[in-house]
């Protein structure tokens, strides 16, 4: 379906996780809090009410330079619990609308409302027709950007924050890109930006004009895909049942490890993790990596593929085994992380694989 009969929806939640915390404890509301670990243990910001952002407080900024920004922060342990049940509120709501439902976190997702349960013909009735309901039904807000293509619509979700709706009519679009800068690109990251802004290449629009092979150099098999965006052009269609192709857990210590058996331990219990994951979304994995940072913040990673299994003990041996592939036994250790690849679906009934359950 041509770009300009599309109507597609990406809905965000609004400072999700503390948005959540002020809604359940009226003593943090009109507050700024930060959810994430201590400021004493290498906690790192989850996330941060916008009450907080004005001091600066970003997510994934450690908890101990956000308390420097904002010295009256309020900080909450991270309740995940409550998080995914407002989140399953959400997406049943989006998916009373459409089956076209493409969940990228719990705090947001895509919609593709060409055509809807609701029989709506305008997207923009769509939209804050679901915001409403969000609203009613949990007590949070959503914003929305309603969009031809998905890359649109994310860049419009984000233009009114919070409580916000952007709506980029067909007829709009080149007045919108008009506006915005290189980073907008989807792909693009500061350091990539950095590059292109030293190329000259200040604008999204700009890109369109560079010479593609310049391009490449650049930002190599990206150049492409720039090129298409920069005109308005994304066809990715919203995708309901998109694959997992990973699944992982990873923990920051508060002080460094030094015992190799203590390490084996730790793994064990994030092996355990990734296991239960992949038990609840009937998935086997085949290669399994693990993730070390030593105490000066030099960070490896190794993995091993074999039999596709999700057993927790078979999960547990193969991360330790891989360890011992580390210097972990020589130098102390701050995070270790364990995660799944090569995901398939299992056969529930397989009478080996409930063997190895």
């Amino acid at each position: 379906m041509p770009d300009a009969l599309r109507r597609i929806i990406h809905l965000d939640m609004d400072a999700f996780y503390a948005s959540v915390e002020q809604r359940d404890d009226p003593s943090l509301r009109g507050k700024p809090v930060a959810v994430g670990g201590s400021p004493t243990s290498r906690g790192v910001v989850a996330a941060s009410s916008y009450e907080a952002r004005k001091f600066g407080v970003r997510s994934a900024m450690p908890m101990a330079r956000a308390l420097r920004l904002c010295p009256e922060l309020l900080i909450v342990r991270p309740d995940f619990t409550r998080y995914r049940a407002a989140s399953q509120s959400v997406m049943a709501i989006l998916r009373s609308c459409t089956p076209l439902v493409e969940p990228l976190s719990l705090d947001e997702a895509y919609l593709d409302v060409t055509q809807n349960l609701w029989g709506e013909a305008l997207a923009s009735v769509v939209a804050r027709t679901l915001k409403n309901k969000i609203h009613e039904a949990t007590g949070l807000t959503a914003s929305a950007g309603v969009a031809p293509n998905k890359f649109l619509a994310k860049i419009a979700s984000g233009w009114r924050k919070p409580d916000g709706l952007t709506v980029i009519a067909p007829e709009r679009v080149e007045s919108f890109l008009q506006e915005l800068p290189v980073e907008a690109l989807w792909g693009v990251g500061p350091v990539t930006a950095k590059k292109l802004r030293a190329l000259g290449i200040q604008r999204l629009v700009d890109v369109r004009d560079f010479d593609e092979i310049s391009l490449q150099q650049t930002v190599g098999s990206l150049a492409a895909w720039l090129k298409r965006l920069s005109h308005g052009d994304d066809p990715r269609e919203v995708k309901p049942d998109r694959p997992w192709k990973s699944i992982s857990a990873e923990t920051t210590y508060a002080i460094d490890l030094g015992n190799l058996d203590q390490m084996k331990l730790e793994l064990a219990a994030l092996a355990k993790k990734v296991a239960n994951s992949l038990h609840k979304k009937n998935l086997l994995a085949r290669t399994l990596t693990i993730k070390v940072r030593y105490g000066d913040f030099t960070t490896v990673t190794r993995s091993h593929s074999a039999e596709p299994t999700r057993a927790a003990d078979a999960v547990a041996a193969r991360a330790a085994a891989l360890l011992d592939r580390t210097d972990a036994a020589r130098r102390p250790v701050r995070l270790l992380g364990v995660g799944a690849h090569g995901l398939e679906e299992a056969e529930s009934s397989s009478p080996q694989q409930l063997l190895l359950e």
